[in-house]
């Protein structure tokens, strides 16, 4: 998984070959097929890897937090320092959105995106509760609007050719987030 995401990093994932894969694992593309049987299972593993460890990193983030928004900017920071890890992670991700059909992989980000909302509206429902969130916030949409932030910026820095510069507009960008939906 980790040589298909480095693959992607630098190559558009469906010109991918699982020949190209076995060679930076340095196995035989056969090796590679006795453990998925396809190469569509390849991309199901990545995506499910990315959800499993990103979560992981989000809920990491936000547990070490004493509070809720803070805690938010622990996620909004972390997603981006896993981005800038993995640059091939939105690469794969926006080639699949693009396929019109309802694959697997993309039911992945569709359980990723959902866990990670939960998460989200858990940390606004606790700053609400603290009176830290301004009481006209409306919590769905602000969800959608830090996802939508982060991927603005991933989206910036690829189309920049430089996935690691998303984390340095990240803070001023969190701030102007920070503004509309503080109590102040």
């Amino acid at each position: 998984m980790a040589a298909a995401l480095h693959l992607a990093s630098v190559t558009s994932p469906p010109l991918i070959t699982t020949a190209e894969i076995a060679a930076v694992v340095g196995v035989s593309q056969g090796a590679v097929f006795k453990h998925f049987p396809s190469k569509d299972a390849i991309w199901v593993a990545v995506m499910s890897w990315v959800r499993v460890q990103l979560l992981a990193a989000l809920e990491a983030a936000a547990g070490g937090a004493a509070r809720p928004l803070v805690a938010l900017e622990a996620v909004f920071g972390a997603h981006l320092r896993f981005i800038a890890a993995h640059p091939g992670v939105p690469r794969v991700i926006f080639h699949e959105l693009q396929n019109p059909q309802d694959t697997a992989v993309k039911r992945e980000v569709r359980t990723l995106l959902q866990a990670y909302r939960r998460l989200l509206l858990q940390l606004l429902d606790a700053a609400a509760q603290r009176g830290e969130l301004a009481a006209d916030v409306d919590r769905d949409a602000a969800v959608t609007l830090f996802v939508g932030t982060v991927q603005g910026l991933v989206m910036q820095s690829m189309t920049a050719g430089k996935p690691t510069s998303v984390k340095a507009r990240a803070d001023p960008v969190y701030a102007i987030f920070l503004r509309g939906i503080h109590q102040a």
